[in-house]
């Protein structure tokens, strides 16, 4: 018998009213929560050494007082001494409690597992629900992973971010399997997930048929493909979209560089590749890129010749100056992954791809919520040229 189930036996005997009980434990787990979404966010436990010098830290909370119908909630929400923490449990400036259905997703999309949820609304309405209860209600989802998937595409794109992350789910067995996601950022600058797919492993045929899926859902023009370079990468972008242009990852090229380079040339080795990527013009990155396969040739002849043989690294000059920083590298969507990937670390795995479709296209949609309506950096600067650009894929050519 745990604490709350006698605190409610002892509330009945005495006869008193016993929405106190589920009032007083529903603020406690809120707060409990709210203080372990915050460890997670700093990475390391409260007076743990680990944290001293980490660059951020806790720094107090402020109240705010949460309706229910179990009475008001006295809720402290931590903050960190950045700035940067933006809690998730409870809603900002939301002042009353959500449905059960509408608190079990929101937990599920915040990472939480089903035996956790289950606990925690025993501690809200006072009655026990199976793992497998919870799990029924997240299947609400499933309407908008259907809608999510059909829904039509804006028809032109300036730039689609190709990644794909890996994710344990259960098939007989479990095993880390790669979902592949296409970011598209549109000529007013705001940013969507396009689609998905989860695939076994990695591969340029499972890009082809998630690229082709673009086209059949509306997507007709692409300036620019960003991806890692996975082999194949290239012939299966202009096979679907031929006039489109592709760039490879500079990060990803810098780091498979630095593991095969001696460590003591590995800082002298990324100070000058970064010249070919930080350069003045496309001009300026050629010399750059001549000068440091000159430099480097006879110590790396591999490496080298890596990079003289790779037509898509400087790809991104073709584009307008204000938007350089955004289309070298695939940093952009591989910031979100990494952000998917926190919240499936309480999830040891998925007990079905159907269940981790269900959680990745909440967070899709969150981002797509978040980023409608604001311009990624630089876009609105490009803009007259990036039409231009689009006009020009239609021209005629002799």
């Amino acid at each position: 018998m745990n604490q709350f189930t006698t605190e409610i036996i002892d509330a009945l005997v005495k006869k008193q009213d016993i929405t106190e009980v589920f009032r007083s434990h529903l603020e406690m787990a809120i707060n409990s929560l709210l203080v372990t979404e915050l460890t997670e966010f700093l990475d390391y436990e409260k007076y743990d050494r680990i944290g001293f010098n980490s660059g951020n830290s806790r720094n107090g909370s402020y109240s705010r007082t949460l309706h229910t119908e179990y009475g008001d909630l006295a809720i402290q929400i931590p903050r960190d001494r950045n700035g940067e923490f933006k809690q998730q449990t409870v809603a900002p400036y939301k002042r009353s409690n959500d449905t059960l259905e509408d608190t079990v997703i929101h937990l599920f999309k915040k990472g939480i597992t089903m035996a956790e949820i289950a606990q925690l609304i025993e501690k809200m309405y006072g009655h026990h629900y199976t793992p497998q209860t919870i799990s029924n209600m997240t299947k609400a989802v499933s309407e908008t992973v259907d809608a999510f998937n059909n829904r039509s595409l804006h028809n032109r794109y300036v730039c689609v971010y190709l990644d794909a992350t890996y994710i344990a789910v259960r098939r007989d067995t479990v095993s880390k399997e790669a979902v592949y996601i296409a970011v598209g950022i549109r000529e007013d600058g705001s940013k969507e997930v396009l689609a998905y797919t989860i695939a076994p492993t990695e591969s340029a045929y499972n890009w082809q048929e998630l690229l082709e899926e673009l086209k059949d859902r509306g997507v007709e023009d692409v300036l620019l493909f960003v991806s890692d370079g996975l082999k194949g990468m290239a012939d299966a972008v202009f096979t679907v979209f031929p006039k489109a242009k592709y760039q490879v990852c500079l990060v990803h090229v810098g780091r498979n560089i630095m593991h095969k380079v001696r460590v003591e040339d590995r800082k002298e080795v990324c100070e000058d590749f970064k010249m070919i990527h930080q350069a003045k013009d496309a001009e300026a990155a050629e010399l750059a890129l001549g000068q440091f396969c000159e430099k480097w040739s006879k110590s790396y002849k591999k490496v080298t010749q890596g990079l003289l043989n790779n037509p898509y690294l400087l790809t991104f000059y073709q584009f307008p100056k204000a938007i350089w920083r955004s289309i070298y590298s695939t940093n952009l969507i591989e910031s979100f992954n990494k952000q998917i990937k926190k919240y499936t670390k309480r999830k040891e795995q998925f007990p079905n791809e159907e269940s981790l479709e269900r959680f990745l296209v909440t967070q899709f949609e969150d981002y797509n919520q978040r980023f409608a309506s604001r311009c990624h950096i630089g876009f609105n600067q490009a803009r007259a040229e990036l039409e231009e650009m689009f006009e020009q894929l239609h021209e005629p050519t002799n």
